[in-house]
């Protein structure tokens, strides 16, 4: 199972015995599933059924979900109301017979858009009609999906990539750290030598404390947690699914373990590595944002 980005566009057209419909439905990156859905008063009875296929189907995302149909030419959705428009006709005979007027097909058509003339049928969906209708919102679901994979393949390439630098990149903390530390050992030489004089020095009570400062700035563990959550990192993105809130977290911990690594740097060479680590990770925060 791979990963799946959180955005993506499914769509479905088609014809019913009497209607034409449409369905879209559109996804971004959400914490979790915040699903919008727009039916018509005719089917919102099957809101339930569809919001619960959505959570099933998409797990996670800001969803945005149309439905949307007509009536196909010569089905009628209105019908006549015969005795509102008999009465209308007998005001306008006693209106016409006071007048010169005579009844023509303007006056009917203005008849005709008086109030409570046209009556709307009171359709009711059967589940014949939601048989046919249910595979295609499925149809539009699958298509999301589809666009979803594609675009996680492509995240997951670029995450494994930036991963992978970050790697390298601590590899190359091993090769500064040993001059970090000599050069260390020296400055802290001389600024003594600059203040205490050679022969008042107690060098075994020097070499304790020159110790214990520099094993506050050793970064060894730091190098093994880094090097273990990145390695963890991987195995979650091959194992894919719904991984992206534990990428996310995940990542925060590799950012810890590289903030540390700044903070303890005490070296020029090795702020530069961190820095390079961090530029990776900011990137690698914005494309896990978007897994589902």
């Amino acid at each position: 199972m791979k990963i799946q980005s959180m955005t993506g566009f499914g769509k479905s057209s088609f014809s019913t015995d009497n209607k034409t419909i449409s369905i879209e439905i559109r996804s971004l990156n959400s914490k979790q599933l915040d699903a919008n859905i727009k039916l018509p008063h005719l089917f919102k009875e099957k809101e339930l059924v569809i919001r619960k296929l959505l959570s099933k189907e998409l797990i996670r995302g800001k969803v945005d979900f149309f439905f949307s149909f007509e009536f196909l030419e010569g089905v009628l959705s209105n019908t006549i109301n015969k005795p509102v428009v008999e009465m209308y006709l007998k005001q306008m005979d006693t209106i016409m017979a006071q007048t010169d007027l005579k009844l023509n097909e303007q006056i009917l058509s203005s008849v005709l858009q008086m109030p409570q003339v046209l009556v709307s049928e009171k359709e009711v969906l059967s589940d014949k009609e939601w048989t046919i209708i249910f595979p295609h919102i499925q149809e539009a679901v699958n298509q999301l999906l589809d666009f979803r994979n594609q675009e996680g393949a492509v995240l997951a390439k670029d995450l494994e990539k930036r991963i992978r630098l970050i790697e390298s990149l601590l590899l190359q903390v091993d090769i500064p750290e040993k001059q970090r530390i000599e050069r260390t050992k020296d400055r802290i030489k001389k600024s003594l030598s600059e203040v205490v004089e050679q022969e008042n020095i107690d060098h075994n009570r020097f070499e304790q404390e020159l110790i214990y400062y520099i094993e506050k700035f050793d970064i060894t563990e730091e190098k093994i947690r880094l090097a273990t959550h990145c390695q963890y990192f991987l195995e979650t993105l091959e194992k894919g699914g719904d991984v992206g809130k534990k990428l996310n977290f995940i990542t925060q911990e590799i950012g810890r373990e590289i903030n540390t690594l700044g903070s303890k740097a005490n070296d020029a060479s090795l702020q530069k590595i961190v820095i390079q680590m961090k530029d990776e990770l900011e990137k690698i925060k914005e494309q896990s944002f978007n897994i589902v």
